[in-house]
């Protein structure tokens, strides 16, 4: 049993490529916040911004309500819903709410959700995306670890990984595959064969088609 989850963990390394988040220094950077309009809610005492852009470096926030309990980032959490979208470098999230909790000026946690909510990444070394969907990501930016759960998928090149709740190890680049418990889908790898290539015909043979002129008597007269 232990040398069958080895292979399968093996398995899951090679097949999926590190997430690729933005660097600390990066996320360092003056942080500059736009909005349509603003609120203050004094029942909730929160902060609240119709219409948000809020950009740090190469990280990139939008979404059509955000609330703050606090109007800074050195120690506040931001609660962003409806058509929220989140750009970190070579990577896109699109998710119907987020929260996100800043310290220092640092972004250091993501918890998003959806129905699902999808995730885009783009490696250097491959023209093609990684995409990953699931209800909820948990993404710890400072341990580099996202969590993935319900209904989780992982898809590049056609292949799939599918399971309940998913761990990602970003600076491992591995990833934990579970299953739920009893009645929960269980891990799930799919792969796409690629497309086969017809051989050619040897050198030297005479394959015409019996159709054609050079293939009939008629037409060779």
């Amino acid at each position: 049993m232990q040398d069958s989850r080895f292979k399968i963990f093996v398995v899951l390394a090679v097949f999926v490529p590190g997430l690729v988040t933005a660097q600390i220094d990066d996320l360092r950077l003056p942080i500059s916040l736009d909005a349509d309009s603003s609120e203050y809610d004094g029942k909730s005492t929160m902060v609240v911004f119709h219409g948000l852009r809020l950009t740090q470096g190469s990280m990139g926030i939008e979404a059509d309500e955000a609330r703050a309990n606090k109007l800074d980032f050195e120690d506040s959490v931001w609660q962003l819903s409806g058509n929220v979208i989140i750009d970190v470098e070579n990577g896109h999230i699109e998710c119907d709410s987020a929260d996100l909790t800043f310290s220092n000026y640092v972004l250091i946690l993501a918890t998003i959700t959806g129905s699902p909510a999808s995730f885009e990444m783009h490696r250097p070394n491959s023209s093609e995306p990684t995409y990953a969907e699931a209800a909820r990501l948990e993404y710890d930016l400072v341990r580099g670890i996202i969590e993935f759960s319900g209904q989780a998928k992982i898809t590049e090149n056609g292949n799939q990984i599918s399971s309940s709740y998913l761990v990602y190890n970003i600076s491992e680049q591995l990833i934990n595959a579970q299953s739920g418990g009893d009645g929960d889908p269980k891990v799930r790898i799919t792969y796409t064969p690629k497309k086969a290539v017809e051989p050619s015909a040897p050198e030297g043979s005479d394959e015409t088609n019996p159709g054609s002129p050079e293939g009939s008597e008629e037409g060779g007269r």
